[in-house]
């Protein structure tokens, strides 16, 4: 008795997975369609400070899934969001970077971090912590600065450094790591940072009470010192 072969099923094209859409006639909506997966705001948020490659953004992203952080990108690459380029050599590395859309969302990201800061708390045992998390309430506590610069802030978690005046203006508000040239460094802890954020104290009130401290000097440096109010 002859043995029946099966024969292989023709394979059918894959098809492109749909998105999720809420399905909604809605600005809001259609927003969230965007944005409203988990990961993919704080992956914009690490972005915000510049290009990354995919290992140094899992690396700052802790518990998320690399399958999970390629296909948040993935999607933020179709959302006309971000980019994936390639570094000229030496580097020749693949990077992920904001489009001027995605840079859109900086706003975003800071309205979120003052809803959240009230209740913020202590830190907890399991927290991680990386230093330019404390870029957003920094950036919100000196947004009337008048004069335009690169500050460096040093904290005991790390540095960072952010833009302001015409230095922010259609670039990355913030970056990683120490500065280049720095036009002043600020130096405090980071619960001072977050009470400057809520608002719980002004700058010149944390360096005359010797909670932080401005280096350097010019015009930038004289203003922080001042608490970033022109004239006070």
């Amino acid at each position: 008795m002859s043995r029946l072969r099966r024969m292989p099923r023709q394979q059918q094209p894959a098809r492109p997975a749909r998105r999720r859409s809420y399905d909604q006639f809605c600005a809001t909506a259609r927003a969230l369609d965007s944005v409203g997966d988990r990961w993919t705001l704080l992956i914009v948020r690490e972005l915000l400070a510049g290009p990354r490659r995919y290992t140094d953004l899992h690396a700052d992203l802790p518990g998320v899934s690399t399958d999970v952080l390629a296909s948040r990108l993935k999607d933020m690459e179709q959302g006309g969001l971000a980019v994936r380029r390639r570094l000229p050599p030496p580097a020749a590395a693949a990077v992920y970077e904001l489009t001027e859309r995605g840079r859109g969302l900086l706003p975003v990201l800071a309205a979120l971090d003052r809803w959240g800061a009230p209740v913020l708390g202590e830190r907890r045992p399991t927290d991680a912590v990386r230093a330019h998390w404390f870029a957003l309430p920094l950036l919100r506590a000196l947004d009337r600065l008048t004069h335009g610069g690169v500050v460096e802030v040093r904290l005991a978690e790390g540095e960072f450094h952010i833009r302001t005046g015409a230095e922010a203006g259609g670039g990355d508000a913030y970056g990683y790591g120490p500065a280049d040239r720095p036009d002043a460094c600020l130096v405090l802890d980071a619960e001072v940072v977050l009470e400057l954020g809520r608002g719980g104290c002004t700058l010149a009130e944390a360096v005359e009470e010797g909670r932080a401290k401005v280096l350097g000097e010019g015009p930038l440096a004289d203003e922080l010192r001042g608490g970033g109010h022109p004239g006070a």
